[in-house]
C-alpha cells in the first residue's frame, strides 16, 4: 500500500557528526540552530545518501520514521515524476548540502562515473558545484593545475604530504557571497576557511584525498593504491578561461553553466508578491526574507535558513511574501 507522501516538508539539520575537518559555525548562524560540535562542517539536506563510511549516516530521516530513501525507493514517480523515472530510475540523482569549513579543506578530488564504476563500484561519480552564501573578507578556492602535472610530482606530494607545493601548483580563487563555481570530477580543489556555501553533487561520497593529514592512507584514498587512485585525477592544466566558464552564471535565474546539465541544476528565485513553481523533486534553501509556501497538502512558514524538500507529486506550488531562494534540482 502506498503511504502518503510527506512533503512539502520543512527539514531540520542532519549533520552528520566526527567528519575530518572542522566547521559548522556558519550553518549554526544561517539556520539559527546549534552547532552540535566543532567536527560538523556538512548538512545533508533531502539526502539519499549516506557517507562512504556507510551505517546510513548522513540518509534524511522522515516524520514517519522512513528514510527519505526507502520512501523514494517505495513510489518513485511519486518522487521524481515519471519523466525523470523513465530517464534515470528511481535515484533522485541529487545531494544537497550546507557546507561551512573552519579551516581549509583537504586538497582532493572526486572520480567521474566512468571511475567511479571501474574502481569504486559506484554508478556515480561526483561533479559538484557551490553557491557561496557567506564568505570571510579573504576567503578563497583552490581548482585545478596552473600547469600541467606528472604523476610523479604529485607521488612526491603525497609521499612527503606537502600541501603549500599542492596549492602553489592549483589556481586560487576568492569567493565572496553571490558566487557560484561548479567543479567538474576530476579536478583538484580545496576551500579555504570561512566559506559557508549550498553544494549541490551527484549523490555519491567519493573523495579522493591527495593531502591526508591524518587519516590513514586506505582512508584517503577510499582502499585504492595510489597509483590507481591517480588514474582519475585531472594532471593537464586548467587555464583562466576554463576557470572562467566554470564560474560563469548562465543568466536570469540559473546559477551555473551548462556543463552542469547533465548532472543538476540550480535557481536563484526572489519573491515579491507571489509566484508559482511547477512540481518537482527538489531542495529549497532560503536565503533571506519571510513569507509562505502552500501546496495542495498545506502551507509551511519560510524565514532565512529554512530548508524544504519537494516531491513531484506535491503538484505545483505556490510562494508568497518576500523571499530570496535557491530551488535545487535532478537533471533535467
Amino acid at each position: 500500500m502506498t503511504m502518503t507522501i510527506p512533503t512539502p516538508l520543512l527539514l531540520g539539520p542532519n549533520q552528520p557528526l566526527d567528519r575530518p575537518y572542522r566547521g559548522g559555525a556558519g550553518i549554526a548562524r544561517f539556520r539559527g540552530t546549534p552547532q552540535p560540535s566543532p567536527f560538523t562542517p556538512e548538512d545533508f539536506v533531502g539526502s539519499t545518501t549516506e557517507v562512504f563510511a556507510g551505517g546510513g549516516v548522513g540518509l534524511t530521516v522522515l516524520p514517519d520514521g522512513r528514510t527519505l530513501r526507502e520512501a523514494v525507493a517505495a513510489d518513485p514517480e511519486l518522487f521524481l515524476g515519471e519523466e525523470h523515472v523513465r530517464r534515470f530510475g528511481p535515484r533522485t540523482m541529487l545531494l544537497v548540502k550546507l557546507l561551512d569549513t573552519a579551516e581549509r579543506l583537504f586538497v582532493h578530488y572526486h572520480p567521474d562515473d566512468a571511475f567511479a564504476a571501474r574502481q569504486l563500484s559506484s554508478p556515480l561519480g561526483k561533479t559538484e558545484a557551490w553557491a557561496v552564501i557567506d564568505a570571510a573578507d579573504d576567503a578563497y578556492a583552490a581548482l585545478g593545475f596552473r600547469r600541467a602535472v606528472t604523476p610523479e610530482e604529485v607521488r612526491t606530494w603525497w609521499t612527503g604530504q606537502d600541501a603549500d607545493e599542492m596549492l602553489a601548483a592549483m589556481n586560487r580563487l576568492p569567493l565572496a557571497a553571490g558566487d557560484t563555481l561548479l567543479v567538474p570530477a576530476g579536478l583538484a580543489h580545496a576551500v579555504g576557511p570561512g566559506v559557508t556555501l549550498v553544494e549541490l553533487q551527484q549523490p555519491t561520497d567519493l573523495s579522493l584525498l591527495i593531502e591526508r593529514r591524518s587519516l590513514s592512507e586506505a582512508e584517503a584514498l577510499l582502499g585504492l593504491d595510489l597509483d590507481t587512485a591517480l588514474g582519475g585525477l585531472t594532471l593537464d592544466a586548467t587555464p583562466e578561461e576554463r576557470i572562467a566558464s566554470l564560474r560563469q552564471r548562465r543568466g536570469a535565474e540559473t546559477l551555473f553553466p551548462a556543463d552542469a546539465d547533465p548532472f543538476f541544476s540550480a535557481e536563484r528565485i526572489q519573491v515579491t508578491g507571489s509566484r508559482e513553481l511547477e512540481p518537482t523533486f527538489s531542495v529549497l534553501v532560503v536565503l533571506d526574507g519571510i513569507g509562505t509556501l502552500e501546496a495542495a497538502r498545506g502551507s509551511l512558514s519560510l524565514s532565512r535558513g529554512a530548508t524544504v524538500l519537494t516531491s513531484h507529486g506535491d503538484g505545483p506550488i505556490t510562494l508568497d511574501g518576500d523571499l530570496d531562494l535557491i530551488r535545487c534540482r535532478p537533471p533535467r
